[in-house]
């Protein structure tokens, strides 16, 4: 087996593990066994499926969970410029990679020698990461009956640390570090007067100085 397929087998086991984390949240926050596998199979994104279940279990409106969940599976739009050079085929075909475009398969992809080797890493690495993750999605579902509150073992932590750490790479450049803090005042700041899930969205208009301070200057990562 090439290195890349195994090296995508791997992460795909570890992202399987995460997803009976979502599972076991997903089923204390009231969604059935069917809402889960129809969210894990054509939604897809692990941050986001945590931050619409965060917000359903946090009492908020159907429109807060899925405008928080487009916030974050927005990123997935930038990948697609970095792996669609590895494609070619028919609509169709292209239109199907485009489903899988996530952090994981466009790192694997991104990482090869060749075109060749970066489509065979992307497709083997979706190729594992969907059926774990909905393996894993539905496992934790099973077992959150049997565990009790999520918040016995920690597993409410489970969105706050992979937001924390989709964020720390970006804390490298002031921009980013801008982004962050004026994103946690907004959101600190709407949580007393706006509805669960919405602090989420007041926090996205963090980027706007974020990016004003992007444009004045240099950017470079500290040493």
């Amino acid at each position: 087996m090439p290195e890349h397929r195994r090296e995508g087998l791997v992460l795909s086991i570890a992202v399987g593990v995460v997803a009976m984390t979502f599972g076991v949240l997903a089923d204390a926050a009231g969604l059935s066994l069917p809402q889960i596998v129809v969210m894990s199979a054509f939604l897809f994104t692990g941050a986001s499926q945590f931050a619409a279940v965060s917000v359903i279990d946090g009492g908020g409106s159907s429109y807060a969970a899925v405008g928080s969940a487009m916030l974050l599976a927005a990123r997935n739009a930038l990948y697609g410029p970095v792996v669609s050079r590895f494609f070619r085929g028919s609509a169709l075909r292209r239109g199907l990679s485009a489903h899988f475009v996530i952090d994981e398969t466009t790192a694997m992809a991104s990482n090869q020698a060749d075109d060749a080797a970066a489509a065979d890493a992307f497709w083997w690495t979706a190729l594992w990461l969907w059926s774990l993750w909905n393996i894993g999605s539905v496992g934790g579902a099973l077992l959150g009956s049997l565990i009790g509150e999520p918040e016995t073992y920690g597993l409410d932590a489970a969105f706050p640390a992979a937001f924390i750490a989709l964020l720390v790479p970006h804390l490298r450049r002031r921009p980013g570090r801008v982004a962050a803090l004026a994103g946690g005042l907004l959101a600190i700041a709407a949580v007393p007067i706006a509805p669960a899930g919405v602090p989420l969205l007041v926090g996205a208009l963090g980027v706007i100085p974020g990016w004003l301070v992007g444009r004045r200057g240099p950017t470079e990562a500290r040493p």
